[in-house]
């Protein structure tokens, strides 16, 4: 009798490159690092480059970083403007939904199947938070009609509660809103170090509520932390990485996050792709991460295994 062996149903791993140079200048060199250090895809930082402008394109940049680009044998995936919140009030909304239809269109120009966008959140007192999430709810279907023929997933990160937010939403009420849209090109992002803040915040368990985002995972940010929301009022980032509190992503091992246990949490669908998240400061880690990244992917179960 042959025995079945399990497949991880991440199909690609690598990491975010650093933001670097606005004219990509640079882009070369990260790329043919990565190259050399053996990952299937990199993450662009589109949030940090000048490709947007009052939500219009640019398109002679878009282009200039297409052939930043060539020659290269990577998969890309894109991070999108970490403004863009669909949550936002109505009178803003269009503004929103303006520069994250300017995404979308970059990410197709590039050739990325995956758009990673942050879950909404909400700021305004006088905001109906269940109003808000219906917003989203129909901004989301309406981005992802536009992503769909372009070949874009539009992938929906879960954030914390920073200063100023009332609301954003946990994992398993994330994964509601996305039953609830029902739309193949609009997944989500599980940042697993951004879970286990929610959760400390919400007193919530984190295991059972990235269980429950687990089949809408189309895309995974990993990196480390304590799970510890910030408090304490600190000067320099090194500080904060010296009490262990807020989003600090650190190296993979470096935290508290019970990596055993997020593996048999956590059953996405198949063709996932994971991408490690590691602040500039650890830089100096990123070789041996790769191998700790790749160790890791390569754990995760499907949410159906073929019989």
């Amino acid at each position: 009798m042959q025995m079945h062996i399990p497949v991880s149903p991440i199909r690609a791993s690598g990491y975010a490159i650093r933001e670097g140079s606005p004219e990509f200048d640079d882009i070369g060199a990260a790329l043919d690092e990565a190259e050399g250090l053996g990952v299937d895809l990199v993450e662009l930082p589109v949030y940090a480059w000048h490709l947007i402008v009052g939500g219009r394109l640019l398109n002679e940049r878009v282009a200039d970083l297409v052939r930043a680009l060539e020659g290269h044998s990577l998969a890309y995936s894109v991070h999108g403007t970490l403004a863009i919140n669909l949550m936002d009030i109505p009178e803003r909304l269009p503004r929103h939904e303006k520069v994250l239809e300017a995404n979308i269109e970059i990410a197709a120009a590039l050739g990325a199947q995956h758009l990673v966008m942050h879950t909404g959140f909400v700021t305004d007192p006088g905001d109906d938070i269940e109003v808000a999430y219906s917003r989203q709810r129909d901004a989301l279907a309406r981005a992802g009609e536009r992503a769909a023929p372009l070949g874009v997933r539009l992938c929906v990160e879960n954030i914390f509660r920073f200063a100023g937010a009332r609301e954003t939403a946990t994992p398993s009420k994330l994964a509601g809103e996305l039953a609830a849209i029902e739309h193949d090109a609009v997944k989500a992002t599980l940042d697993v170090s951004h879970a286990y803040l929610r959760c400390a915040d919400a007193r919530l368990d984190p295991l059972a509520e990235i269980a429950a985002l687990g089949p809408h995972v189309a895309h995974f940010h990993l990196h480390d932390s304590f799970g510890m929301p910030s408090a304490l009022w600190t000067y320099q980032p090194a500080e904060a990485v010296a009490f262990g509190e807020g989003d600090l992503h650190l190296p993979i091992g470096w935290g508290g996050i019970d990596w055993d246990a997020v593996v048999q949490a956590v059953q996405p669908a198949p063709g996932a792709v994971a991408v490690m998240e590691l602040d500039p400061r650890h830089w100096r880690e990123l070789r041996d991460q790769v191998g700790v990244l790749k160790g890791l992917a390569a754990r995760f179960r499907p949410a159906a295994e073929p019989v």
